[in-house]
């Protein structure tokens, strides 16, 4: 008992297959050196662990070392129980050009159970040129946590589509982290709508939110002059 609790305490995690090289348990650090070697097969090993924190950083490690594969991403996404590791596959999912199964991972990400889950999500699809604008709209609208709705204003701010315009707009309604997140989101935008949504961003009782409205104000001004 003592010695499996100093095992933890060190940090020794159980995995499905051993180091290669000590045959002994896969740990933390031999899998984050591993990445660093391009050791692909301890880090391999560490891929299927029963430990959440061995897979997590697995996937990157395997990127790490150039031998990460959609269909791994796509797999975490769908399969792994852990948030943590479904977190890190939407961040790792943004090194892919979405497309087919893994859009379609990340897509079905909005709709996870963990918040922060669905803030990677969010994060992800805004580096994506075939993002799901509507989606992203209704979880910036609907979303029961601030952090989704966020990241969600963000990334229809990233992609800039006019179709997402009106879910920035609803979102200057939002508490100030969201207001300030959607202020940021109308410099993608054009137009007397998006001026007057400034001007009235000008005039908001958060701080940050007014001084970024009267900086894009006076930038469009500049532009006009």
């Amino acid at each position: 008992m003592r010695r499996r609790a100093i095992g933890v305490v060190l940090g020794h995690t159980r995995s499905v297959r051993d180091d290669p090289a000590t045959h002994g348990p896969i740990r933390l650090v031999d899998v984050v050196v591993a990445g660093h070697r391009g050791d692909v097969e301890t880090v391999l090993g560490a891929v299927g662990s029963d430990d959440p924190r061995l897979r997590e950083v697995a996937l990157g490690a395997l990127a790490r070392a150039g031998a990460l594969e959609a269909a791994t991403v796509e797999r975490a996404l769908r399969e792994d129980p852990d948030p943590a590791v479904r977190r890190r596959a939407c961040d790792l999912a943004a090194l892919f050009q979405l497309s087919g199964p893994l859009l379609a991972a990340v897509r079905a990400a909005l709709a996870d159970p963990d918040a922060l889950v669905v803030e990677a999500a969010c994060w992800a699809l805004g580096e994506s040129s075939s993002a799901p604008v509507d989606e992203l709209m209704s979880t910036a609208r609907s979303h029961a946590d601030a952090r989704a709705r966020e990241a969600a204003v963000a990334a229809i701010g990233s992609i800039g589509d006019p179709r997402g315009l009106p879910a920035v707009l609803d979102a200057l309604e939002d508490r100030p982290t969201v207001r300030r997140r959607a202020v940021v989101a109308l410099a993608a935008f054009d137009g007397e709508e998006v001026r007057a949504a400034l001007r009235r961003g000008a005039a908001d009782r958060d701080w940050q939110v007014r001084e970024v409205a009267e900086i894009l104000l006076e930038l469009g001004d500049a532009i006009v002059e």
